[in-house]
C-alpha cells in the first residue's frame, strides 16, 4: 500500500485485474491480463509477492482450488477481493480524482474506474 493509506499503480492493477476476472482470478490470469493491457512483462513473482501482502492486510482472500493432473497435481490459489480491499480501491480511485480536478492541459480524459 502507498505511504498516505492508498494503493500504490501496482496494487491497483493487480485489483483491477481481480475485478475483471471474477472467480477467474489465479495468479497466471492475473499476470496474464495485467500484461495483456499494459503491454509490460509482469512476474509471477510480483504478482504473488502484492497478492500476499494485500491478503495480510484483509484487502483480498485466497482459497485453493482443486489439484489437477496438468499442473502436477497442484492446487491454483484463487484471489477475491475483501470489504476492505473495495474500500481502499475506491478510496485510491478518489485521491486520483481529486488530484486531476482543476486540471487542464490537455492531457487529462474522462474516465472511469472498473466498477466493484
Amino acid at each position: 500500500m502507498g505511504k498516505d493509506g492508498y494503493l500504490g499503480e501496482f496494487e491497483m492493477k493487480v485489483m483491477m485485474a481481480l475485478i475483471r476476472l471474477g472467480s477467474n482470478a489465479y495468479g497466471m490470469t492475473i499476470r496474464r491480463d495485467i500484461s495483456e493491457r499494459t503491454g509490460r512483462d509482469v512476474s509471477i513473482g510480483a504478482i504473488y509477492a502484492t497478492l500476499d501482502r494485500m491478503e495480510r492486510k484483509g484487502y483480498v482472500s485466497s482459497h485453493k482450488g482443486e489439484a489437477t493432473p496438468e499442473r502436477g497435481h497442484r492446487a491454483k490459489r484463487y484471489f477475491k477481493i475483501e470489504a476492505p480491499g473495495k474500500r481502499i480501491y475506491a478510496d485510491s480511485w478518489n485521491a486520483l480524482d481529486n488530484m486531476r480536478e482543476g486540471l487542464d492541459d490537455g492531457l487529462v480524459t474522462t474516465f472511469e474506474p472498473v466498477g466493484v
